[in-house]
């Protein structure tokens, strides 16, 4: 297990994820039925995919999450709107940023997940995506639990959108277009989607 870095989600260590992501099962239950079995989804969700999500700990200490696997193994995602997620695609589902200190954890957790999946082999990365208005703060758009990504945030890495509805949006990923090259204007976007004005704990909700 790494002290430093990002680790892998899996039932060895979802017990170091943030309290909430522990027993969460929102994603994984399809609306109107009765929640199912948090361990029982991990071990299918393992035998099917491998590990299901990333970890990014900080001297040990775990201070974001992402979850993500292939659509099916998150019935949620086939009611939402603007769904459902495409057949040959994986999904991240959502996140989880433990302060506002820390806006560089996601960015490495999301660039982990698009990195594995293309490994991996799989055709695309889906996720959905809110349009903020233009006077919504860091905290607002990515401290604690994200069911949801900005829009805008999402763009920076590629993805564009599939399909709306509102202000709700799935949006996509073609893992098969990805050369790996710098790219310096796409980093400093993120930079500065991820830059936090006021760090100080009165931001954090």
């Amino acid at each position: 297990m790494s002290s430093a870095g990002v680790d892998h989600l899996t039932g060895a260590t979802v017990a170091d994820a943030p309290a909430p992501c522990r027993e969460c099962v929102w994603w994984q239950t399809r609306p109107g039925r009765d929640p199912v079995e948090k361990r029982r989804w991990i071990s299918a969700a393992e035998d099917e995919f491998g590990p299901w999500g990333k970890l990014y700990r900080d001297g040990g200490r775990v201070i974001g999450l992402v979850q993500y696997g292939p659509a099916d193994a998150f019935p949620r995602a086939h009611a939402m709107p603007a769904g459902p997620p495409s057949r040959d695609a994986a999904i991240i589902t959502c996140a989880y940023l433990i302060e506002a200190g820390s806006p560089w954890a996601l960015q490495s957790l999301i660039l982990a997940a698009i990195g594995e999946c293309r490994d991996r082999g799989l055709h695309a990365l889906e996720a959905y995506a809110y349009r903020y208005g233009p006077d919504a703060g860091f905290p607002e758009r990515f401290v604690r639990h994200r069911t949801i990504f900005p829009a805008d945030f999402l763009r920076d890495f590629g993805f564009h959108t599939r399909r709306s509805a509102g202000r709700i949006e799935l949006m996509r990923l073609d893992l098969r277009a990805i050369v790996p090259a710098r790219e310096p204007g796409r980093l400093e976007r993120l930079r500065s989607r991820l830059q936090v004005v006021d760090p100080s704990p009165a931001a954090v909700r």
